[in-house]
């Protein structure tokens, strides 16, 4: 039998779970095979492309139990589509005329790589998907387990990705301290910009994880510092439909009654929208290799601010954006356990050769299995129809209906 060796990377944006993620894995193979050989590419596939690896030591092994405590990524992150020729060449990570695939393909097989784990959201594991495919057809002998992060748990058809519910906690933590805010001033308008490209869990299951933080707080009865003050006004998300006027005018009369208003919004809320208002007017609008329109020169929160501040009369708004806080968090212990449990499914998959991505698949009653890489993809939408969303819009007063 041929020897073992096992590489992993972490790709795409962050999530509260590639440190434990990366942790996880080696922390298991060290008990269940700790002859094989374990390294890490750096930066994502950029890593494989460029060469750039580390290997896991014995020193690495017995402290991979510390990984759990950390956010980020202990070996660097990239955004690179290995189908992206142009790109790929672009950057310097491959040669004019050389197929990305191809250079990966055999810089697995120099390495000596029998096992690469891809721990990243749907691009990361679509990526991971194009290279599997590729291996399989050119006679390359690799078996590919790819798991599944994303803050806004958009993959199709996982149940939930790792790093989510960590990162709606923390962004609770994260708008306790700025809601206070409405103290600062009279008729002010706070918009809390929430990470959801496509997808509004993420902005829903903050809202709820707020609403849930602040509900037992006790309050000085006569003062300002009270439960109206730290309620939650509107949520808008990708997936509902908006009209402003409407929704100026019942934030207006919020304003006038309490003195200021509270938005949580989704960054992906009306995107589309702003995309082609923007376009329509001359302006370029930026996407990554992957296609996507990079939100971050968008400014979604920024726009809401615009349409609200003169149509409320407020006298003060701000914008505070919550994901890079979120998203850099150590996982939390919902996620830790989710974390083992796909760890451990990653790696029995491995060893008995079988490719895919780890996850609680919705479409056979919600079993925790190895999906198939073809059946994985990105912008599954929220349903609103949730229980607790509904239970959410209900408390803070808001109708809402689908786009």
């Amino acid at each position: 039998m041929a020897k073992q060796k096992v590489a992993m990377l972490t790709a795409g944006g962050l999530a509260p779970c590639l440190s434990s993620a990366v942790g996880g894995l080696i922390e298991r193979y060290s008990d269940v095979a700790p002859d094989i050989e374990l390294i890490a590419y750096k930066s994502g596939y950029q890593g494989v492309l460029l060469g750039d690896s580390v290997a896991i030591t014995k020193e690495m092994r017995e402290k991979a139990p510390l990984l759990h405590r950390y956010g980020g990524s202990p070996i660097g992150n990239s955004r690179v589509k290995l189908t992206n020729a142009a790109d790929c060449v672009k950057r310097g990570l491959v040669k004019e005329g050389e197929n990305p695939l191809r250079v990966a393909a055999e810089r697995l097989a120099d390495d000596g790589v029998t096992v690469l784990h891809t721990i990243g959201g749907d691009d990361t594991n679509t990526t991971a998907a194009d290279l599997a495919a590729y291996l399989a057809a050119n006679g390359y002998d690799l078996t590919v387990v790819g798991l599944p992060k994303t803050v806004d748990n958009d993959v199709v058809p996982i149940r939930q990705s790792l790093g989510a519910w960590t990162a709606a906690e923390v962004g609770a933590h994260f708008f306790d301290n700025v809601s206070n805010e409405q103290t600062a001033a009279p008729r002010t308008l706070v918009i809390h910009e929430v990470m959801g490209r496509h997808c509004g869990w993420l902005t829903a299951a903050t809202a709820r994880a707020y609403l849930q933080r602040t509900k037992g707080n006790e309050y000085v009865d006569g003062l300002m510092m009270n439960a109206r003050m730290k309620s939650i006004d509107a949520v808008y998300l990708p997936e509902m439909a908006f009209d402003l006027d409407a929704e100026a005018a019942r934030l207006k009369e919020i304003m006038n009654r309490t003195g200021h208003a509270t938005v949580f919004v989704s960054e992906g809320a009306c995107l589309d929208a702003i995309v082609a208002e923007r376009e329509a007017a001359g302006e370029t609008v930026k996407r990554d290799a992957f296609g996507h329109v990079k939100i971050d020169t968008i400014n979604v929160g920024a726009w809401f601010q615009k349409q609200f501040a003169s149509l409320l009369d407020a006298e003060r708004s701000l914008v505070q954006k919550s994901g890079y806080f979120a998203r850099s968090a150590p996982a939390n212990g919902e996620d830790l356990r989710l974390i083992q449990s796909m760890v451990d499914l990653a790696v029995e998959s491995a060893l008995n050769k079988i490719s895919g991505v780890t996850g609680h698949d919705e479409a056979q009653n919600g079993k925790l299995r190895t999906i198939e890489f073809p059946r994985i993809k990105g912008g599954k939408p929220f349903d609103l129809s949730t229980g607790w969303f509904a239970e959410v819009m209900s408390q803070i007063g808001q109708k809402y209906r689908a786009a």
